[in-house]
């Protein structure tokens, strides 16, 4: 096997300078080198105990026992079904109407059916999961592709379907590598003895699809060598480490491991220089999971195989990414929303991997913030993000064992990085009002033109809110993106200039942002011209500013003259507009306080009720959300209020 001469070459990047002020890589050294010297052997380089430690995986083990129920309940309902199958009309529907989630519901599914499996296995020694253990990893070998049929470029060449000698290498091709391994570490000796020969047939196939195409192709979009890198980067770069620890064992691989190995930090290190130091992520809270958290727990899995030789933990901008999702976090359930993001999330993320992430770096309020999910006889862990960070969360001890705290709730944070900002009427309180606004740029990785979007809650629930994205379909990554509403300005609390939305690109910007934060004084302000077409307004600034419980909005503006502007403002809950025409109440979802909007006389407005149908947008928002549209044509300077107001309806009139 060749490798691109830069795997070679003395590593350079933000890892390695961290790295070589530790004395881990030498001035003169290569990390492929200083692998080679610290990985722990393959049967130990992956921090869960295998199955024969059973003071880990027996009856009275350290491994969560509601996780180990919980898990063995599903896995029997599993026996005796047939296994779900991947049908290749499904795959081949995101070249026709464009249909994802036929395909990936199914294999996603069966994925999580051999997690339980082996879970099973380990911890009762039973030939019976031995067997269903089986099943599920030769179907994976059997699969012709372990890519998901949106990422693969067979269609570049003329195959709608996947090209079995021509594996693309992507997150799904990544998750089953990485599942294979943990499968092979777990319960590998034991499978072995029942059926000889599994192993060879699983290094084979990781081999072919993974490894091969992993350094024998190095145009793949995701590493980042043209300075666009997201969350995929950390992914699958995490991925293909794991399975390259656990799997690269066989005679004459110890070199090819290292390589491999220093290959993928060599890519990671591109995604991690990328952060910015104040830890935000522009694919908003929901991607933090599947990029930051991926580098994180990717570096934290190097740091165990190297004895802590390459430990990457006190990198400054991944000590700050651990503070985003509480940074993010409304109240409740609820979080800033931006990009494709939902904005009441699922409430089973792996909060075990920002916990240990948070101790690691000493981020008290992060480890806060993940312990406030920790409920004492709840499963530590599932199995819904695969096998690794299931095996992981459910024998760390800190996380099993950790108690229940209230969540943070910062109440003033500002991200320069995204230009986004939010703010909250007191620490540690949802009551009241939640404030939060962006500027940033209509080229952001999962962008919904939205530069100027403002998202207001009550009591910590969205009642002027961020729509977020329905199902993912062909059309979501493609030149038609925009034709979605919810990825339109129009559909954000956004306003509608001479006629005009933003549009997509990272040329079209905020521009002028200003903060002020102080104890007293919340503002925010920018001119939201540059994100819109040239032509539509000479400026467009808008003025966010928050105190005393009130959030007051202010746009003015210089345009032409005749133009036609609406001011967009989505809601969610029970909206009633005053007869007045001036005034409108907005009961929020969750029986959170009311809040009353209220904006001059003489500006008209109307009402659009879009009916919801996506279960991506139902589960969040129920059956319908409602846009309140004012004609600010004639109000060249105007000013919107939102307070939050317990009295009825009636009594607010």
């Amino acid at each position: 096997m060749t490798l691109t001469p830069s795997s070679h070459a003395a590593y350079s990047g933000v890892l390695a300078e961290f790295w070589r002020a530790q004395d881990a890589v030498g001035a003169g050294d290569n990390l492929a080198d200083a692998l080679r010297r610290t990985l722990r052997p393959p049967e130990d380089a992956l921090p869960v105990a295998p199955a024969h430690d059973r003071a880990v995986w027996g009856a009275h083990g350290t491994a969560d026992q509601s996780t180990v129920a919980a898990v063995l309940s599903r896995a029997s309902d599993d026996l005796g079904t047939s296994w779900p199958v991947a049908l290749a009309s499904a795959a081949a529907r995101v070249h026709g109407d464009g249909d994802r989630e036929s395909w990936e519901s199914v294999v996603f599914e069966r994925q999580r059916r051999l997690s339980r499996a082996v879970v099973a296995a380990a911890v009762t020694e039973e030939g019976r999961w031995l067997d269903e253990v089986l099943d599920g990893v030769w179907l994976l070998c059997e699969q012709s592709s372990w890519c998901w049929p949106a990422h693969d470029d067979a269609h570049a060449v003329g195959s709608v379907l996947a090209i079995p000698d021509r594996p693309f290498l992507d997150l799904g091709a990544g998750e089953v590598a990485a599942q294979l391994a943990w499968v092979d570490h777990l319960v590998g000796e034991a499978l072995e003895t029942a059926y000889p020969g599994v192993r060879a047939r699983v290094r084979r196939e990781v081999r072919r699809r993974v490894f091969d195409s992993f350094t024998t192709r190095r145009d793949w979009h995701w590493i980042g060598l043209d300075g666009d890198v997201h969350n995929w980067n950390p992914w699958i770069h995490g991925n293909v480490i794991t399975a390259a620890l656990r799997l690269l064992d066989g005679p004459g691989e110890r070199e090819e491991r290292g390589e491999i190995i220093a290959l993928a930090l060599e890519g990671m290190d591109r995604y991690v220089t990328a952060l910015p130091l104040d830890g935000a992520i522009d694919e908003g809270y929901g991607y933090w999971w599947n990029g930051a958290c991926r580098a994180l727990e990717a570096l934290d899995v190097v740091s165990f195989a190297t004895e802590g030789h390459l430990d990457a933990a006190e990198v400054p901008a991944l000590s700050a990414t651990v503070a985003f999702p509480h940074r993010s976090h409304l109240g409740g359930d609820w979080y800033l929303n931006l990009a494709d993001g939902q904005a009441k999330p699922p409430s089973d993320q792996p909060w075990h991997a920002l916990h240990r992430s948070a101790r690691a770096v000493g981020d008290d309020d992060a480890v806060a913030h993940a312990a406030s999910h920790r409920r004492p006889g709840v499963p530590a862990a599932t199995e819904t993000f695969g096998l690794g960070r299931l095996l992981r969360g459910m024998t760390d001890t800190d996380w099993i064992e950790a108690a229940a705290v209230p969540p943070p709730l910062i109440d003033r944070v500002w991200l320069p990085s995204t230009e986004v900002l939010l703010a909250r009427g007191r620490s540690g309180s949802t009551a009241g009002l939640t404030v939060a606004v962006k500027g940033g740029h209509n080229g952001e990785h999962h962008n919904h033109n939205d530069v100027g979007s403002f998202v207001l809650a009550s009591d910590g629930v969205p009642v002027v809110v961020d729509v977020g994205r329905p199902t993912y379909t062909k059309q979501t990554f493609g030149p038609d993106r925009y034709d979605i509403w919810t990825m339109q300005s129009a559909w954000h609390n956004t306003p509608v200039i001479d006629g005009q939305q933003q549009s997509p690109g990272p040329e079209y910007r905020a521009r002028d942002v200003t903060v002020t934060l102080d104890e007293a004084t919340v503002e925010w302000s920018a001119d939201l011209a540059g994100a819109y077409p040239d032509g539509a307004a000479a400026s467009w600034q808008r003025h966010v500013s928050f105190g005393e419980g009130r959030v007051r909005v202010r746009d003015e503006w210089r345009s032409a003259v005749g133009a036609a502007h609406r001011w967009h403002l989505v809601l969610a809950g029970k909206v009633d507009v005053d007869a007045d025409g001036a005034t409108a109440s907005v009961r929020p979802l969750s029986g959170a306080t009311p809040v009353v909007i209220r904006w001059p006389a003489g500006v008209r407005s109307t009402v659009t009720r879009r009916t919801l149908e996506d279960p991506l947008l139902t589960d969040v928002w129920g059956t319908s959300l409602t846009r309140l549209e004012l004609d600010v044509s004639d109000h060249p300077d105007v000013v919107v209020t939102f307070e939050t107001h317990p009295a009825t309806t009636e009594e607010i009139r």
